[in-house]
């Protein structure tokens, strides 16, 4: 490896080492002598609701509740997310024996809702919002009656959990309820704003800023540990966005096709060897694959590797199908992640066949693999000499035909063959057509 690459590796490496050990979490007081002893976690939920977000949370809460937390706070700012993520998410809040608040610092929609309603406590900021969750696709479209279904009890058991009137819960999921009171008629989600969530109950009160927050739950000279996501975390939440992996997976397609026709290993092989590592280490880290999706990987790049000194193909299929079975495995979603790898099929094919059109096969790692050299006549090789010049010259059989047998034409012995008769030896003959190699005579 030139001595440039190798250094540039090295400080890759470096920077997420030192990533992974940042510190991930800040600690203070208002009054660091009259903590009155109590520990408050703050955790803070922004952007997207997806896997990796739900990592972050979990070794949040562990944390909060092996150092003896008396409450912890969650900051929400989302627009929503994954329900999977979403679900699991409420699963470790309900499973928390430490009291918990929700502090909606914007927006708490869709998946965002869901995680505040199963919190003890729900504060709004003057401008923040709640609601608007219903189900839908990928594509915008809606979810199917049985995912609506499911998300709708789901809504429905969080707000009952907490003591709160299920039907707001209800009709934030459901746009057949109407509520026109609170700007919800029939056809629309119900979204609800400070003055209309604390009047449903949605909301313990309005607030400014954290600190109000901790002066209304009587936490206000608290110890304060506020949770911060760690670069490894981070690089989790961005690769297991259901936007980045099939732009990570068609990187890594298209990094790789290019490199074929590149000689040596150079930038399209780095990208793409990147893009695959980093998907896998993103899905790692937030805790949808393990070693055994690591090791099954390994053993296709391995198995592909093997398939470039042993001939048959085998090998080649098997290492294409661990590594496929290794982003099975990695994935959260399979229906998701059949449509990444599709798209990530599509833009090497295209871009396979445009390099195979304007390059060919004479440059990169098909130089090695393929023969590409041509026995033409241009280079002084003749596979064949077609002989039309004997047709119509006459002859006398040297041996029988029967159907084929030789004959002398001119003082040139000549293998024949005859039309299907049997023809002595010692009769004459007359070609009659010269096909390539194959000369016929009939008896004359």
């Amino acid at each position: 490896m030139p001595r440039k690459k190798r250094y540039l590796l090295y400080i890759c490496v470096l920077v997420i080492g030192l990533g992974i050990f940042l510190n991930d979490k800040q600690i203070y007081a208002d009054d660091e002598d009259q903590g009155d002893g109590q520990l408050v976690y703050v955790i803070p939920i922004e952007r997207e609701v997806e896997r990796g977000l739900e990592s972050f949370l979990r070794r949040s809460v562990e944390e909060a509740t092996e150092e003896g937390a008396n409450h912890i706070i969650f900051e929400i700012d989302t627009p929503g997310g994954l329900v999977d993520a979403a679900k699991n998410i409420a699963s470790i809040l309900q499973n928390i024996d430490v009291e918990t608040t929700s502090y909606v610092v914007s927006d708490a929609l869709s998946a965002g809702s869901y995680i505040a309603l199963n919190t003890d406590h729900i504060y709004m900021a003057p401008h923040a919002s709640i609601g608007a969750s219903g189900v839908i696709n990928s594509d915008g479209t809606a979810a199917d009656e049985k995912a609506q279904s499911a998300w709708l009890s789901n809504m429905i058991g969080a707000a009952e959990s907490k003591g709160r009137d299920p039907l707001y819960a209800k009709a934030m999921a459901d746009e057949t309820i109407d509520l026109p009171e609170y700007d919800a008629p029939e056809g629309k989600f119900l979204t609800l704003y400070p003055a209309a969530a604390l009047e449903v109950g949605y909301s313990e009160g309005t607030v400014q800023n954290r600190q109000e927050v901790l002066h209304d739950l009587g936490l206000s000279n608290a110890t304060i540990i506020e949770m911060k996501t760690t670069f490894a975390e981070e690089v989790a939440r961005f690769v297991t966005s259901p936007v980045v992996i099939p732009i990570l997976l068609s990187v890594a397609s298209l990094g790789l096709i290019v490199e074929l026709y590149s000689p040596g290993f150079g930038v399209p092989g780095f990208m793409g060897v990147s893009a695959l590592l980093l998907f896998f280490y993103g899905h790692v880290i937030a805790g949808l694959a393990g070693m055994e999706t690591v090791l099954l990987l390994i053993l296709g790049i391995g198995l592909i590797i093997a398939e470039f000194f042993v001939t048959g193909g085998i090998l080649g299929l098997l290492g294409v199908g661990s590594i496929l079975g290794a982003l099975f495995m990695a994935g959260y979603n399979v229906t998701h992640m059949s449509m990444s790898i599709a798209i990530a099929f599509i833009v090497a094919i295209i871009v396979g066949v445009i390099l195979y059109k304007f390059i060919g096969m004479e440059r990169g790692i098909f130089k090695r693999l393929i023969l590409t050299d041509q026995t033409t006549t241009e280079l002084g090789y003749v596979s064949s000499v077609n002989r039309l010049e004997l047709i119509g010259q006459e002859g006398i059989t040297l041996t029988p035909l029967r159907p084929s047998g030789m004959v002398e034409l001119e003082d040139e012995r000549v293998d024949v063959v005859s039309r299907g008769s049997f023809i002595d030896v010692n009769e004459r003959v007359k070609v009659v057509k010269v096909e390539g190699m194959r000369i016929v005579v009939r008896k004359i």
